[in-house]
């Protein structure tokens, strides 16, 4: 088969057999249709080059009855021709670029890409041509490229920031009947450092208290700057001015602005206004730009100083007096002084912070500051003392202003020189004479200013002591030597040795100290045994742990012979029972008061009754009989009857007629008053008056419980004598 056109065509004779085209491959039957009976081929859709560029298919001559094929398949391929029929597309777009302000003609800003469907090799309906249609004259673009450029010299970021540009993509070679297609690009101006700061305006005026505290901020400053960023940063300084060494500057970094500090005090009666010149400069500086400079600016700052109650001024920061420890008392010691510096010049007056003088040591005098001792000084327990002064002004109390003052206490020689330590020395019996016995030290409470120099000797009656010398030493201390040998502890065991210590203050003083020598016995190579005398008196071969042993076995037989003895004595003793388990010899003693009469249950007299006596057997309970008691036959008391007298009788008669009962009555005499009562003893015992004497009608005034005790007194007396 021949394709030609759109028609196939087979080689057989057409009028052999009816001859029927199929046809089969890529869109056969969807996109292209064959006439069966001619072959003509036709596209049933419309074709797009873009969606698929060619088509394969295949053709074959059957017999129309059959089907049978009556030759080969043909492949063909159908390309698709194309037609400008896809316009530029800009697939990136918006575009966005910067590009630095005050640039050069031709700066390269960015470069946009447009695509295109159609076939680029078939004609020219994908060959695109580039234009700007809004955006001139700052831009250019180049046509093929795409580039786009500045078109201008030194934009200014100031005057104007961004730019929108149209560009436009036309395909056909830019030719008329091209399609085109368009998009947009914003370009923003970058910042650089091409204005100077400029200050809002060339005089400020401030005005501030002289009394403010340090550091405070008294003003802004600010110099205005058209960049932005770190290219409108500005330092500030004070280039001139009679303030320089009262005033700062520092810069807010966020702000943008200069604020002035004070730095020094302020002293509204020394100066009254300052001026200050002022200068802001910018920290980044290009040096592309540096022609249109200087980039700073300067201003004038005048501050005014506001007077102000101020508290008094001491003419001393701190103060330090000395004083002698023996000065006397309300001496000066030393002076503070203070004023108003204020131009009213306020009286001041003077007192001493008793926090820091709680012993109240020293005065002060109100007027003039003169301080004043008021108790003793001693160095020797307080060498510094620490006070503080205070000034107040006398028309506005609530200014005051405080002085630390140290005092210190200078040394006199009040303290005699004695011997640093307690000394004990020990003199061998076996030593030589000279030999060193004890070396001492002195020691003094004084401080002089050349150190301590002491001098030593003997009391003028034992200059010429016969066993004892002394000798100084260039360390200021002192040894005692032995003049002779031959010590016997036997003969004295002990040698005091006074010693007079002096110093060497203005006038000197001395002490006596005595050095106390024990005679001792020792070694041959001089160490010290015994100190002892009883260690004479020990038998020749006893060692020492020999008589302790003794003398243990000693005091143990004395305390076995003292135990033994103890022992025998308690067995013979009799057994007799404590007084307060004797039932006759019991007190019963009660916290409240009885009731009398009228109070039944107060107490029983029956208990006084020993239960046995009731059927006439009496056992003595104090002892233990060493025979057997037989009891008598008594009378026989009635228990709810018990006449007193009678029973205390018959215990009497029983105990002298006991053969069982010891040598001695067991009757107990209580003779002892109380003391302390307004209201005397009630007691009859040891009473000078008989009982017809005595009259009860005074204890009604001492309340109705010992009223109605006088009221039984009184009833037992009429009785007795009715």
């Amino acid at each position: 088969m021949i394709f030609w056109g759109i028609q196939l065509h087979t080689d057989l004779d057409p009028g052999s057999k009816k001859i029927k085209y199929i046809l089969s491959g890529d869109g056969a039957g969807t996109i292209f249709q064959i006439n069966d009976v001619t072959g003509d081929i036709h596209a049933i859709k419309r074709l797009d080059r873009e969606e698929k560029a060619e088509y394969t298919l295949t053709a074959q001559a059957v017999d129309w009855e059959t089907n049978k094929p009556l030759e080969p398949p043909s492949e063909f391929i159908i390309k698709v021709q194309d037609i400008n029929d896809n316009a530029p597309e800009f697939l990136n777009g918006p575009y966005h670029a910067t590009v630095p302000e005050m640039s050069i003609l031709g700066t390269s800003v960015t470069n946009v890409t447009a695509t295109d469907a159609d076939d680029p090799v078939y004609g020219n309906s994908a060959k695109l041509v580039y234009s700007i249609l809004e955006g001139q004259p700052y831009f250019s673009i180049e046509p093929e490229t795409a580039v786009i450029k500045t078109a201008l010299p030194n934009m200014d970021r100031e005057a104007k920031e961004e730019y929108l540009v149209v560009i436009q993509a036309k395909d056909m070679g830019g030719h008329s009947g091209g399609l085109s297609g368009t998009t947009t690009l914003t370009v923003t101006l970058t910042d650089v450092n091409d204005n100077p700061p400029k200050f809002a305006q060339s005089l400020y005026h401030f005005s501030v208290p002289e009394d403010v505290v340090l550091g405070t901020a008294i003003g802004r400053v600010k110099a205005n700057d058209q960049d932005i960023g770190e290219n409108a940063q500005s330092s500030y300084d004070i280039i001139d001015g009679d303030g320089t060494a009262l005033f700062e500057i520092t810069s807010d970094a966020q702000a943008q602005d200069g604020i002035i500090r004070l730095r020094k005090p302020l002293d509204f009666e020394t100066k009254k206004s300052y001026t200050l010149k002022v200068e802001a400069a910018n920290v980044h500086i290009d040096p592309r730009f540096s022609s249109r400079g200087p980039f700073k600016d300067t201003a004038t700052v005048k501050i005014v100083i506001e007077d102000a109650d101020e508290p008094p001024i001491f003419s001393s920061p701190t103060y330090l007096l000395e004083v002698h420890e023996n000065a006397a008392l309300n001496s000066v010691i030393g002076q503070v002084t203070a004023r108003d510096p204020d131009i009213t010049s306020s009286p001041i007056r003077f007192s001493i912070d008793r926090h820091t003088d709680l012993e109240r040591q020293f005065n002060i005098n109100a007027d003039d500051g003169k301080i004043t001792l008021a108790t003793p000084l001693d160095r020797e327990l307080s060498v510094w003392h620490n006070i503080t002064v205070i000034a107040t002004e006398i028309r506005n109390h609530s200014q005051i202003s405080r002085v630390p003052v140290a005092i210190k206490v200078l040394d006199v020689n009040d303290n005699a020189p004695e011997f640093a330590s307690e000394y004990e020395a020990f003199l061998c019996e076996n030593g030589k004479p000279g030999q060193v016995i004890q070396t001492v030290s002195a020691m003094d409470k004084d401080d002089p200013k050349n150190g301590h120099y002491f001098l030593y000797s003997l009391l003028p009656e034992m200059v010429n002591n016969p066993n004892f010398t002394i000798k100084k030493n260039e360390d200021n201390s002192l040894s005692i030597l032995a003049k002779h040998n031959g010590f016997n502890r036997q003969k004295q065991e002990v040698y005091l040795l006074p010693i007079v210590i002096s110093d060497s203050g203005n006038p000197p003083l001395s002490s006596t100290s005595t050095l106390t020598i024990r005679v001792c016995g020792c070694s041959n190579d001089g160490v010290v045994q015994s100190c002892n005398v009883e260690a004479y008196v020990l038998p020749i071969g006893l060692s020492m742990g020999a008589l302790i042993a003794i003398l243990a076995c000693i005091i143990l037989l004395l305390v076995i012979v003292v135990l033994f003895i103890t022992l025998r004595r308690h067995k013979n003793e009799p057994l007799i029972i404590k007084d307060d388990e004797d039932v006759r010899e019991n007190i019963i003693r009660y916290d409240d008061e009885g009731g009398g009469e009228e109070d039944t249950e107060a107490f029983d007299i029956a208990t006084l009754q020993n239960p046995d006596g009731i059927n006439g057997f009496l056992p003595r309970k104090d002892i233990k009989p060493d025979l057997q008691f037989m009891p008598r036959q008594g009378l026989a008391p009635v228990p709810n009857g018990v006449d007193v007298d009678e029973f205390i009788n018959v215990r009497l008669h029983e105990a002298d007629n006991d053969p069982t009962a010891p040598p001695y009555d067991s009757i107990q005499i209580y003779g002892y008053e109380g003391r302390g009562s307004v209201a005397g003893s009630l007691s009859s015992l040891e009473s000078t008056t008989s009982d017809s004497d005595q009259n009860f009608d005074y204890l009604s005034d001492w309340g109705p419980r010992f009223k109605r005790l006088g009221e039984l007194y009184s009833v037992g007396e009429s009785d007795k004598e009715t």
